[in-house]
């Protein structure tokens, strides 16, 4: 299994990059006026919001498989607590219709940045060319 290199966390936490403009992304459903452009604006004000039944899903394409190290999502339960998530699901794969969960986590009113690291495992283990 190939190992990640050896670094201290804060080393390997700088060493990202914001990689989601690599990606084409779609949602399961979006009200008019909270889609991808609101999701992905960087304004804490502005958000995805579904109009459809659950479950509720982002889905990344890559064009190549591409390493994931780290997810970063912004959560305000306090603005908006029916439609924040409680149960977030990382999963990867070659298509839609082969996705494998590498990772689920439960969120009791989340108030800000959601950091969801990717053990390195899982970073070995998986290059995503398509998430959700």
């Amino acid at each position: 299994m190939p190992s990640l290199p050896n670094q201290t966390c804060d080393d390997f936490m700088s060493s990202l990059i914001e990689i989601g403009d690599l990606a084409s992304w779609s949602l399961s459903s979006a009200k008019p006026g909270n889609g991808i452009q609101q999701l992905r604006d960087n304004n804490s004000s502005t958000f995805w919001q579904s109009d459809g039944q659950s479950p509720h899903t982002i889905t990344l394409r890559f064009p190549k498989k591409t390493k994931v190290s780290v997810i970063d999502l912004y959560l305000a339960y306090k603005i908006d607590e029916s439609y924040t998530p409680q149960i977030i699901s990382i999963r990867s794969g070659n298509q839609e219709s082969d996705l494998e969960e590498l990772k689920e986590m439960q969120l009791t009113e989340p108030d800000g940045w959601v950091r969801i690291p990717l053990s390195p495992r899982e970073i070995a283990d998986n290059f995503f060319k398509d998430a959700m």
